[in-house]
């Protein structure tokens, strides 16, 4: 039986469920497109200033990003618009199977970690308010590490040199392909949960293990890597 990995996770969408800061977004725009628009946009305004070495908070991108898609809408974005969004993005629920599936990945000895590109307060605040930070044995933060957004190899690298772990000892959970490239070109397995409006990519690197929630995949580990191993340390 092989030796189990560490399992790193993504946080939002892939534990946490996005569409509860949609009300936010049918409130300001009147359009059902509009939360997934600023989510795309989000991850595609971080990589961009990553990859021109440039570093600004995930949060801080993200309300910028808020602004922006007003902007070509003539929509003005006000201080309390913004607050509002900070609290509903702190406060995101988990999906339904992740409390039960993390608890019996936790029962099979794995070792269960969080990357993120949100503040470490920021998450803490996700999952203290979910109720899963005690499920964790540490969580990370590319805002305290590498200060550099996934997918940049430096994000993973960070995590494994903190661990003191071969990169193939650790496996990414996460529910952007985006992500999983990144996790499997710095040398990590990675395991793509297919949430709505995500599916495989056909090009680059491929996930080692694919399941439509959580409790598919915590399923497959289980089954490739048993009962026996090495504890929780």
């Amino acid at each position: 039986m092989p030796e189990r990995p560490i399992v790193v996770f993504d946080v939002n969408e892939t534990l946490l469920d996005l569409d509860a800061i949609r009300p936010t977004f049918d409130r300001i725009f009147d359009d059902p497109a509009a939360l997934r628009v600023w989510f795309a946009h989000l991850i595609t305004y971080s990589e961009a200033l990553t990859l021109s070495g440039v570093y600004v908070p995930f949060t801080d991108i993200g309300g910028a990003v808020l602004r922006m898609l007003a902007a070509t809408r003539d929509i003005t974005i006000s201080d309390a618009d913004a607050a509002e969004l900070t609290d509903r993005f702190a406060a995101m629920p988990p999906h339904p199977e992740v409390p039960a599936a993390l608890r019996r990945l936790n029962d099979h000895d794995f070792r269960l970690f969080t990357l993120t590109d949100n503040t470490l307060d920021i998450s803490g605040r996700q999952l203290d308010r979910a109720g899963l930070t005690h499920l964790f044995e540490r969580r990370f933060s590319v805002d305290e590490t590498a200060r550099r957004h996934k997918p940049a190899p430096e994000a993973y690298r960070s995590v494994s040199s903190a661990l003191d772990v071969d990169p193939a000892g650790i496996c990414l959970i996460a529910c952007h392909v985006w992500d999983t490239i990144g996790a499997a070109a710095a040398g990590w397995q990675t395991a793509l949960i297919l949430r709505e409006g995500n599916a495989p990519l056909d090009v680059g690197p491929q996930p080692d293990l694919i399941g439509q929630d959580l409790d598919a995949i915590a399923d497959q580990l289980i089954e490739r890597y048993g009962d026996g191993g090495p504890g929780r340390v």
